[in-house]
């Protein structure tokens, strides 16, 4: 019988245990050192070679031992793009967790994309931080592969599409929200009863509009297309298309908004048309901002425990970066809660 073949046996040996960094520098043709400053993320490496460097980590699914890692006290936080005050309690939340471990937040914005920027790792890489938590947006696949060579753990928290099952990720009971939004909304009578919804790219803006569609199926109510709006999650849109909804001949007599602030762009665009709120107009929002109970009249919202789930995405990555492999299906979802204030009432007209 042929002995055999010893490169194949070489590679079938290679295969089944993670390759080491002496044998990826020596397949890419490179010291050590060099493949050293990969993984670090030094700029001074030749794109080529660093191109062909990280080919290799990802196909030997290379992951650095944790004792390699020396890592610096920091948590990067990295938003889809900056919210005011709901980055402020997504930011509240994190601090509140990374101070008890002593460790430091840093802030990042991926400006509007739900994919941070090419170069992202790469500093994310050099800061060698204890973990990253990416808010409303996600890593694509070389970013992750790039995150888990280093030993990197990453969370996200209320991801805008689906993270894949093997990501970890933080959310909220969104479509359980917009169903307690739009029922409370029936319960008082409302029968013409709109919605402006956040992007439906976004898993929670998809979600929210479910749970409006399903109460309304349940009353016995036809969701009229005619009565719903798209837009983003800010105060213009619920302002633009609240106008919009309030001049047509047969308004609504209830809006649903995607998230407080679209809410308080409707409050604007009722007052410029002489609608008073709640007796001619009910509002429902969703976050429970902390502006919602000062805004005249306090505003009836979906309470998303924004802090809570912050904290909750800050433990796990914690939690991930002293343990081993990261868990498989890491998928937890906190309660929203109807908050019942001023902004809501019976129709004067029945609906």
């Amino acid at each position: 019988m042929a002995a055999p073949d010893s490169a194949e046996t070489q590679r079938k040996g290679r295969s089944s245990r993670t390759a080491t960094l002496a044998e990826i520098a020596r397949e890419a043709g490179v010291s050590a050192p060099t493949v050293s400053k990969v993984l670090n993320g030094r700029a001074d490496v030749a794109p080529a070679t660093r191109s062909r460097v990280e080919d290799l980590l990802r196909a030997h699914g290379y992951r650095r031992r944790r004792a390699e890692a020396s890592r610096s006290p920091l948590i990067d936080l990295v938003f889809h793009e900056w919210e005011s005050a709901w980055a402020m309690e997504v930011i509240r939340g994190v601090e509140n967790v990374a101070r008890d471990a002593g460790l430091s937040v840093v802030l990042s914005e991926s400006a509007g994309r739900h994919t941070p920027g090419r170069t992202w790792a790469d500093q994310v890489a050099a800061r060698r931080p204890h973990g990253v938590i990416l808010v409303l947006s996600g890593p694509d696949e070389s970013q992750r592969a790039l995150l888990t060579s280093r030993s990197i753990p990453f969370v996200v928290m209320d991801p805008a599409g689906d993270p894949g099952a093997d990501v970890p990720s933080i959310g909220a009971t969104n479509w359980q929200g917009g169903l307690a939004a739009t029922r409370h909304l029936v319960d008082l009578g409302h029968r013409r009863i709109a919605a402006i919804s956040g992007p439906q790219r976004m898993m929670c803006s998809r979600a929210r509009m479910d749970g409006y569609r399903a109460a309304l199926e349940t009353a016995g109510l036809p969701a009229d297309p005619a009565l719903i709006r798209t837009g983003d999650l800010h105060h213009e849109a619920g302002y633009r298309l609240g106008r919009e909804l309030l001049s047509l001949p047969d308004r609504p007599t209830a809006v649903f908004a995607g998230n407080d602030l679209q809410a308080l762009g409707l409050y604007e665009a009722a007052r410029e048309l002489g609608l008073r709120i709640p007796e001619e107009l009910s509002v429902v929002g969703f976050d429970d901002l902390p502006v919602a109970r000062w805004v005249g009249p306090p505003l009836t919202t979906v309470r998303q425990p924004l802090t809570e789930m912050a904290e909750a995405a800050a433990r796990l990555v914690l939690e991930l970066g002293r343990g081993g492999e990261t868990p498989v299906a890491t998928r937890v979802e906190l309660a929203t809660s109807l908050v019942v204030r001023a902004s809501t009432r019976a129709p004067a007209t029945g609906g």
